[in-house]
């Protein structure tokens, strides 16, 4: 089964597969795949561009789970959307040494829903989990992953 734990910039992501892995789950890092993809770079958003049509169709399936940001736009079995008010992610990503600007734009990407919206384009909504992480410790959402992946999550 191949969860997509995704979310925008900020949310855990990265912390929540690094607890999976240490219990032993498969991750996979979307970082480490897209490389051969990338198109470009975008300046004004301090972005790199990639084809994620082509990206998504060539990926391989995996028995655990895939942690970034793009996650949602694979053909997942589950995807498990983190999300953070904000306000918090603001501070959360100027603390990582992002630009005020960027911040400012990930914090209205998360308050637009726009990876819930992308993951409902691209799965039935039976299968997309949102986990909220404002005050929510990273262990606790590893142990949701897991639940989603024993069919035990609500």
């Amino acid at each position: 089964m191949m969860i997509g734990l995704t979310g925008v910039p900020g949310t855990g992501k990265t912390t929540v597969a690094d607890i999976l892995e240490e219990r032993g789950v498969h991750v996979v890092r979307i970082n480490d795949t897209i490389t051969p993809y990338i198109l470009g770079r975008d300046p004004d958003r301090d972005t790199i561009i990639i084809d994620e049509e082509l990206w998504a169709e060539e990926f391989r399936p995996v028995d655990g789970v895939v942690e970034g940001h793009l996650a949602h736009l694979l053909p997942c079995d589950q995807v498990v959307i983190l999300r953070c008010d904000p306000d918090v992610l603001v501070d959360r990503l100027i603390l990582r040494g992002y630009s005020p600007e960027k911040a400012e734009e990930n914090a209205l990407a998360e308050a637009l829903d726009s990876t819930l919206i992308e993951a409902l384009e691209n799965h039935d909504p039976e299968v997309i989990y949102e986990f909220e992480t404002t005050d929510t410790t990273s262990e606790t959402v590893a142990d949701f992953v897991l639940d989603v992946r024993a069919g035990d999550a609500s």
